[in-house]
C-alpha cells in the first residue's frame, strides 16, 4: 500500500483548537475522521471527513506544527489500514488552501456531503457513535478510482432564517408602481405610439378639392391665385401642377382650410398605394395621393377603389399629398368596403332591367336601339362598324340617354386608340367621365388606362352598382394587348399572337348582371372592312361572346343614311326579358313584315316612320293603323 502524504503539508492545525469529543478520544480519531457508508451492495464506497477547525489568531502559533500534522495523519491511515480489505487505498488532498468566507459563528454551517473513496470490498460499518460537532465549513473533495481529484462546488448556509431582501428592477416591477410602463393596463403597442388622429374639420373652415381645381383651366388657375394675393411674375412661368401646389398651400396657411380629393386607387407592390386623377385618365402624376399600407388594410381597399377623404400637404423631405382621413369607399360608408363580396364570387344572369334609350328630344338612332336591339343593364353589346359609319356619335347619343333617363348609372366612356379632337368633342358632349389614350400614345399605356377602368368599374359593381362602359374600341385595345403581351410563339393569322387576346376577353366578359344586385355593361365597338387581317381575326374572336348586336351597314352612310342601322342583322339575344308583352309582339309581326325586303329599304321606311312621331309607342300605334287599312 503507497500512502501519499506530500499533498497535506500545507494545512496547519491550530494547537489551541477545541478538545474532542469523549467518543473520539475512545476510537483514537483526530480531527481527520473516519465513518462508514451505508453497508448495502450497491455502494461500496469508503467516506473519509476531513475536519477543519477553527483557527483562531494567536502570536504563540509554533512553526514546527507541520510535523505533529504528519503524525496525525499516518495514525489515521494505520486506522483506515486496519479496517480495511487490506488493499491499498489512495488519499488525495489539493495543494493549495482553500480559503474561507468569513461566516457568522452564532450560525453554524451543515457540514457538506463527506468526500468518497472507491473500495473494491464491502466495508463494515462500525459502532454508533456520538457525531461530532459540526464545522462552520466544509470541503467536499470527491477521489474517483484514477486518483484525478474533482472539486465540488463549496456550499454554505446560514443559521439565521431571514431570507434575502428582494431586489427589483425595471422588468419585474408591480402594476400601479412608479416606474410602471403600462397606463390603465395596455402596453405602449396597445395604446399605439404618438397616435395621429385627424382632426376633423369644422363647418366654418373653407374646403377646396384637388380634383376641381385640375379641371380648370390655367387662365382660372391664374385668377384664383391672384384672389389669394399670390401674383406675381414667377406665377406666370410656374407650370400648371407648380400652380394648384401654390393654391393649396396658400388656403392651408392664409385661410386655415382643408384639402380633400378623391381617385381611383392604385396599389403598388410593396404594400402601398396612390390616387390616381382621372383628370389624368388614371395615369401616374405629380399630384396623386398617397395611402399608406395600414389605411389600405383597415378599410380593406383594393386596386380600383373610388376613396374619398381629406389629405395633408407634404411634410419636408416628401413629394406627395398624403390621406389623413378616409371619408367614403366607392360612393359608400367605409364599413361596406370591409364586408363586401369579391367580383370573382357574384353570381351572373340574363340581363333583365332595360336601358331606355329614348329622350326628350326624338332622334331615330336611339330609339330605333331601343326596339331592334334593346340594352339591359348587365349587357355585352357589339356595335359592329365599318370606317365611317357614324359609330363614335351613336356613343354619344348612347351615352347621353344613360345619363338622362338613369342618373344613378355610373357611365364611363372609354376611348383607345383614338384621335385628339374626338377626344374633346367627347368630354364637350357627354356628362359622364370620359377616359383617354390617344393613338400618339404607347401600347402600354393603352392597356394600363384600360385595366385601371376595368378595376374601377369591378369595385363599383361589388357595392352593388349600376355600371356602363362606352369603349372605342376593342379592336384597338386588342392590338395593344398584342404588342404588350410576351411573345408565346404560336401566331394567328393576320399576326395576331395566341395569347394576346385573353386579357380583352377578360375586359369584354366582365359584363354582366349580378344576381344580388348591381350589374356592368359593356357597349364596345369592333372594326371590320378596314383591309386588316388582324382586324377580321379579332371581330371573328369576340363575335360570338356577347349578347346583342348592333351592325353599321357602309351602304347606307354612302347614301347619307344615318343611323346606317342594319335592322336585319342587329338584334340582343333574351329580347323577351328586356321588352313588354305588347312591344315584343309587335316587334314579330314587324321583322316578319320586312324580313323580304331589301336592308336598305328598310332601314329608310323605319327611318322615315320614327320622324314622323315623337316616340315609339306612336310609331307602334301608326303600324296597327295601317295594318287595319290593309
Amino acid at each position: 500500500m503507497a500512502i501519499i502524504r506530500k499533498n497535506l503539508v500545507d494545512l496547519q492545525v491550530d494547537q489551541s483548537a477545541a478538545p474532542e469529543s469523549n467518543a473520539q478520544k475512545e476510537l483514537g480519531l483526530d480531527p481527520v475522521t473516519e465513518s462508514a457508508g451505508d453497508n448495502t451492495a450497491e455502494s461500496e464506497s469508503r467516506t473519509v471527513k476531513v475536519k477543519k477547525p477553527i483557527v483562531k489568531k494567536k502570536a504563540d502559533i509554533q512553526k514546527d506544527s507541520e510535523e505533529k500534522v504528519e503524525s496525525d495523519i499516518s495514525a489515521k491511515v494505520a486506522m483506515a489500514e486496519k479496517d480495511s480489505s487490506g488493499e491499498d487505498i489512495k488519499v488525495v488532498v489539493p495543494r493549495k488552501r482553500l480559503r474561507k468566507k468569513k461566516i457568522d459563528e452564532s450560525s453554524p454551517a451543515t457540514v457538506a456531503s463527506p468526500a468518497t473513496v472507491a473500495s473494491p470490498a464491502t466495508v463494515a460499518s462500525p459502532a454508533t457513535v456520538n457525531e461530532p460537532a459540526k464545522p462552520l465549513a466544509a470541503v467536499a473533495v470527491a477521489v474517483d478510482s484514477s486518483g484525478s481529484p474533482e472539486k465540488q462546488e463549496v456550499r454554505e448556509t446560514k443559521a439565521s432564517s431571514e431570507e434575502k431582501p428582494f431586489k427589483s428592477n425595471n422588468n419585474n416591477r408591480r402594476p400601479g408602481g412608479p416606474y410602471n410602463k403600462r397606463k390603465n393596463g395596455k402596453s405602449r403597442r396597445e395604446q399605439g405610439r404618438n397616435p395621429r388622429q385627424a382632426v376633423l374639420p369644422t363647418d366654418d373652415q373653407p374646403r377646396l378639392t384637388i380634383n376641381d381645381l385640375s379641371l380648370m383651366t390655367m387662365p382660372a388657375l391664374r385668377i384664383f391665385a391672384e384672389e389669394l394675393e399670390l401674383g406675381g411674375d414667377d406665377l406666370i412661368t410656374f407650370k400648371k401642377q407648380e400652380v394648384i401646389f401654390s393654391i393649396l398651400k396658400a388656403h392651408i396657411e392664409l385661410r386655415n382650410g382643408v384639402i380633400f380629393a378623391y381617385g381611383a386607387l392604385e396599389i403598388l407592390p410593396d404594400g402601398y398605394g396612390f390616387l390616381r386623377s382621372p383628370q389624368n385618365s388614371y395615369l401616374p402624376g405629380g399630384d396623386d395621393i398617397y395611402i399608406s399600407p395600414s389605411q389600405i388594410r383597415l378599410f380593406n381597399l383594393k386596386t380600383g377603389d373610388t376613396v374619398y377623404g381629406q389629405i395633408r400637404s407634404p411634410k419636408e423631405g416628401e413629394r406627395f399629398f398624403a390621406m389623413l382621413r378616409v371619408v367614403n369607399v366607392n360612393f359608400d360608408d367605409t364599413s361596406v368596403a370591409q364586408t363586401r363580396v369579391s367580383f370573382e364570387n357574384l353570381t351572373p344572369l340574363y340581363p333583365t332591367s332595360r336601358l331606355n334609350m329614348e329622350t326628350k328630344i326624338p332622334d331615330p338612332s336611339t330609339r330605333m336601339i331601343n326596339l331592334f336591339c334593346p340594352i339591359g343593364m348587365g349587357q355585352r353589346g357589339l356595335i359592329v362598324s365599318p370606317p365611317r359609319t357614324g359609330k363614335t356619335v351613336i356613343l354619344q347619343k348612347i351615352a347621353n340617354a344613360i345619363t338622362e333617363n338613369h342618373p344613378d348609372v355610373q357611365l364611363i366612356v372609354l376611348l383607345i386608340d383614338e384621335r385628339p379632337e374626338e377626344v374633346t368633342d367627347m368630354r364637350r358632349s357627354v356628362q359622364g367621365e370620359v377616359i383617354a389614350s390617344t393613338f400618339d400614345e404607347q401600347a402600354s399605356r393603352h392597356v394600363q388606362v384600360a385595366e385601371m377602368v376595368l378595376e374601377k368599374a369591378r369595385r363599383l359593381v361589388e357595392h352593388k352598382k349600376d355600371v356602363v362602359i362606352l369603349l372605342d374600341s376593342i379592336t384597338r385595345l386588342a392590338r395593344a394587348y398584342n404588342q404588350t403581351v410576351p411573345t408565346s410563339g404560336k401566331i394567328l393569322s393576320g399576326g395576331v399572337d395566341s395569347n394576346a387576346l385573353h386579357k380583352p376577353k377578360r375586359f369584354f366578359g366582365a359584363a354582366r348582371n349580378i344576381e344580388d344586385g348591381g350589374s356592368l355593361t359593356i357597349v364596345a365597338t369592333a372594326l371590320i372592312e378596314t383591309g386588316s387581317r388582324m382586324d377580321e381575326v379579332i371581330f371573328e374572336e369576340f363575335k360570338g361572346t356577347g349578347n346583342m348586336e348592333l351592325v353599321l351597314d357602309r351602304r347606307l352612310a354612302d347614301k347619307r343614311t344615318f343611323p346606317a342601322i342594319n335592322i336585319g342583322k342587329s338584334g340582343t339575344r333574351k329580347e323577351d326579358l328586356l321588352l313588354t308583352s305588347e312591344e315584343l309582339n309587335k316587334m314579330w309581326v314587324l321583322r316578319k313584315v320586312l324580313s323580304p325586303m331589301d336592308d336598305l329599304e328598310v332601314t329608310e321606311m323605319i327611318v322615315d316612320k320614327m320622324r314622323k312621331t315623337k316616340n315609339n309607342e306612336a310609331f307602334l300605334k301608326s303600324m296597327n293603323t295601317g295594318q287595319d287599312r290593309n
